[in-house]
């Protein structure tokens, strides 16, 4: 058995996609069949980094309301516990399915009929770095492939002058840093490439002014002839045929990826939509412009940081206030333009953060991390528009209906863009992997 598990690795038969052929190897982006139709092509995550609060946003719970100050047993994780606390912030119900949304967020909330809200979701760990972890790769620690890297690595991706799976991080720098759009132990061409959104999007991949194009072709070449004799020794290192082709995507990209991010091209209107016209929403929405000319250029997975963090520790209202005022105008404008283009039907847009918030206070006026119930919300590609699945408890403490796990929400995106959670695998260290691990369930209410 031992031997023919290591043929079959040979030979890219064990654990590689259902659809991998000869002429699309498992290092490659090359576009790859799904299992069966997909509902989306395409994924826009927008993470909010440092956890949202979902009774402040769109849980509205009225039993919190009406025990504003009520000593609960509910301990806050990092001290200084107080009573409940109810929302500083008002609310509204909108669309035709009457979702409450906060008074924060009314660009946003002029779209929740295109959205379903996931409100009883769980994870495993109440510290930011092991909960990003989770929530990108299903695992709270580091070292496993994420979720984009699964999707391109099923996948593949439409264009080859781009990478397939793109991160647009936070300004300060994401928790936990590269691990949190890494590939794990799946080959380096499915990990994440870290776009800025202003000057060369990625460091260092301009030429020289020196080098011209055809020496840089000549040297390319060269290495390239070098490497192919070194691979004919080394026949199995893997990521040394990776590191080969990352060079010629790079050197592909030099003019595409440059055009891309060059949002010049966009009309004022356009990029008044986003917010960019607006100091505090601008870097978040020239993020979001970005993400769609990504997705329009066929780019398989972008995911988009918010700047700074939720983490509202201290002051609730001064925080959300910010964060909302950076984001609303941008996710807004993002789905419209989606929505304009055509783009929606056939790209799957995710908003959320690692966790969510207590709904004790906590220092006096801040809130401290709840991994027992938090929101999500889906819309675009396959997503039954104007639904809530699942509910947490009537203060919005934890999920007691419908409980959604991280595996869960993975489940349900590869659902939409046509890979069957169990069957897309990798063989690693003696066993088969999976983005769910042992577990997992799609989330069938919110599918059209």
């Amino acid at each position: 058995m031992i031997g023919l598990a290591g043929l079959m690795a040979d030979q890219n038969l064990l654990g590689a996609p259902a659809s991998e052929s000869p002429s699309a190897p498992v290092t490659s982006l090359l576009p790859r069949p799904s299992h069966f139709p997909a509902k989306a092509k395409s994924v826009i995550w927008l993470f909010m980094e440092g956890a949202p609060s979902a009774v402040d946003m769109f849980d509205r719970k009225t039993e919190l309301d009406k025990r504003d100050g009520d000593t609960t047993d509910i301990q806050a994780f990092f001290g200084n516990p107080g009573p409940l606390m109810k929302s500083p912030f008002s609310f509204k119900q909108y669309g035709e399915c009457g979702q409450w949304v906060c008074d924060k967020y009314t660009h946003v909330a002029k779209h929740v009929d295109k959205m379903a809200f996931i409100k009883s979701c769980y994870s495993e760990s109440n510290d930011h770095v092991p909960a990003i972890y989770q929530i990108n790769s299903g695992l709270p620690r580091p070292g496993f492939p994420t979720a984009g890297a699964w999707a391109t690595y099923g996948l593949g991706s439409e264009n080859q002058n781009l990478p397939g799976y793109v991160v647009m991080g936070n300004t300060q720098g994401a928790k936990g840093g590269p691990h949190n759009w890494g590939a794990g132990f799946l080959p380096s061409t499915f990990q994440g490439t870290l776009f800025r959104s202003q000057g060369a999007p990625v460091l260092n991949l301009n030429r020289q002014p020196k080098i011209t194009k055809q020496d840089q072709r000549a040297q390319l070449d060269l290495m390239a002839k070098l490497n192919d004799e070194h691979m004919r020794s080394y026949t199995r290192d893997a990521e040394f045929a990776n590191r080969m082709q990352s060079f010629e995507l790079a050197f592909r990209m030099q003019k595409e990826a440059t055009e891309v991010v060059d949002l010049s091209q966009e009309t004022k209107a356009m990029q008044s939509l986003y917010g960019i016209d607006n100091p505090a929403s601008k870097s978040f929405g020239s993020k979001c412009l970005m993400a769609r000319r990504l997705v329009e250029s066929g780019v398989r997975f972008v995911q988009v940081y918010s700047d700074g963090e939720w983490d509202a520790h201290d002051d609730l209202e001064e925080n959300h206030t910010h964060h909302c005022a950076a984001t609303d105008a941008p996710v807004a404008g993002l789905l419209s333009d989606l929505e304009a283009r055509g783009l929606l039907d056939s790209t799957l847009v995710i908003w959320g953060g690692e966790f969510g918030r207590m709904p004790i206070s906590q220092n006096g006026k801040g809130r401290d991390h709840n991994p027992k119930g938090f929101l999500q919300w889906m819309a675009g590609a396959g997503i039954k528009g104007g639904v809530s699945h699942g509910e947490t408890d009537e203060i919005g403490y934890e999920a007691v209906e419908n409980p959604v796990s991280v595996n869960d929400l993975h489940a349900t995106i590869l659902q939409l863009l046509g890979l069957d959670h169990e069957r897309l695998t990798y063989f690693h260290n003696g066993r088969s992997y999976r983005l769910t691990d042992v577990a997992g369930e799609v989330i069938q209410q919110i599918l059209s």
